[in-house]
């Protein structure tokens, strides 16, 4: 029998951000309208010797919180902004017609 190699995960997060233990994750969807993206927040914690992460906020986290999606949300406007960008044909002076 051959052993076969896990895949990895092709999808990975486009940017992090972290706020002392918070963290919002930027994923981003290719679907047929064009980028998707999507955010996901997590607060890391330890238990014992071990770290362990959760979607439960406490009211000392909120303002971390807050400037973790603020923050998400302007990496990801200027990825938008970017892709558009990149979308665009580049300009090109209006052809003279002959008289």
């Amino acid at each position: 029998m051959s052993k076969q190699t896990p895949k990895k995960s092709e999808n990975r997060p486009v940017h992090e951000i972290r706020h002392r233990n918070i963290r919002a994750t930027i994923w981003r969807n290719d679907t047929t309208k064009g980028p998707m993206y999507n955010v996901t927040v997590s607060r890391s914690y330890r238990d014992g010797d071990r770290w362990k992460d959760s979607n439960s906020f406490a009211f000392d986290d909120l303002m971390n919180l807050a400037k973790a999606l603020y923050d998400a949300h302007s990496a990801i406007s200027n990825q938008i902004a970017r892709d558009r960008a990149s979308e665009q044909p580049s300009e090109q002076l209006p052809e003279r017609k002959a008289r």
